[in-house]
């Protein structure tokens, strides 16, 4: 029996729960097992409780064979590896963008200056601020569930989450908008998931793969490397989309390539630094790198470094 090690909220019972299934329809058998983690426990802000809250006891329980794999949200990973641990299989991803939730229906440009918009992300409300909406953006916490019920309350005007989550409870048909990316690059490798073994169960790591998506794998292997070499955390405001597209060379060939966009905001939405680039797939790390390299010249350090100064 392959124990999984999930948060015990719906979205994440949710997300363990598909690969649950997508074991045992492969022949493998599968339960959850939920852990607690820090995170679950805290009300304050992600920014304040640190990258990785979400992960660690999810970690510690692996790396203490109290279960077998886990399941993370990819975004909530730190960059940094942990050689203990290996992502054996990231699965197709659901749609990355960010989505508002808004009352009676609303879509962003339709939103009276001074609606009050909730969210948990810095990268969500700088980029929310220089859109130049007037909107007061608050800070909000809980599942996702509590976040909707903010708005259908009256408490918040509005709220930004995950379109995936939401996609993931069945819950789409609250979606007011789906937020395209040139209005606002999600986190690097949304919508993902990672699962993760020991890495010295080569085993399992090898019935693990028998989920993962190439094309996921290469767009959040380049996201990833912009954040990481940006060296900034998952609370950031970074953003970073990446995708398989298919070309057509010069001889009418079709051939796979991978587009990159990454953006870095200021929090009080005054300055944002955006970057894009096209590689391979197979070099997708090099063209995180890459991108990362132009939003340096662009300014991002010093952006980041203003970010990092007033926290």
């Amino acid at each position: 029996m392959i124990r999984i090690g999930t948060r015990g909220s719906l979205l994440a019972t949710t997300q363990a729960g598909t690969i649950r299934d997508a074991l045992i329809a492969l022949g493998h058998p599968a339960e959850l097992v939920i852990i607690s983690t820090e995170g679950d426990r805290s009300h304050a802000p992600v920014a304040e409780i640190g990258v990785g809250v979400f992960t660690a006891a999810l970690r510690e329980a692996l790396a203490s064979d109290k279960v077998d794999v886990c399941v993370h949200s990819y975004k909530d990973l730190p960059t940094a590896p942990d050689e203990r641990f290996v992502i054996a299989a990231i699965p197709r991803r659901e749609d990355a963008r960010d989505a508002l939730v808004a009352r009676d229906g609303l879509v962003l440009g339709e939103l009276p200056a001074g609606s009050v918009i909730g969210t948990s992300s810095p990268r969500r409300a700088a980029q929310l601020r220089a859109l130049g909406l007037g909107l007061e953006i608050r800070p909000l916490r809980g599942n996702l569930d509590t976040r909707l019920n903010r708005v259908s309350s009256g408490d918040l005007d509005g709220v930004v989450v995950a379109r995936a989550g939401l996609a993931r409870i069945g819950r789409l048909a609250d979606v007011s908008e789906s937020l395209e990316p040139v209005q606002m690059l999600p986190a690097p490798a949304q919508g993902a998931l990672a699962v993760e073994c020991r890495a010295r169960d080569t085993d399992l790591a090898a019935v693990l793969a028998e989920l993962d998506d190439a094309d996921t794998r290469a767009a959040v292997t380049a996201e990833r490397a912009l954040l990481a070499e940006l060296e900034a955390g998952c609370s950031a405001p970074v953003g970073a989309i990446a995708e398989v597209v298919e070309s057509i060379d010069e001889e009418g060939r079709v051939f796979e390539e991978l587009s990159l966009r990454g953006c870095v905001a200021a929090l009080d939405g005054s300055d944002v630094i955006r970057a894009s680039g096209i590689g391979s797939p197979e070099r997708a790390r090099e063209l995180g790198l890459s991108v990362a390299a132009e939003m340096f010249e662009l300014g991002a350090r010093d952006l980041l470094a203003i970010e990092r100064s007033d926290r």
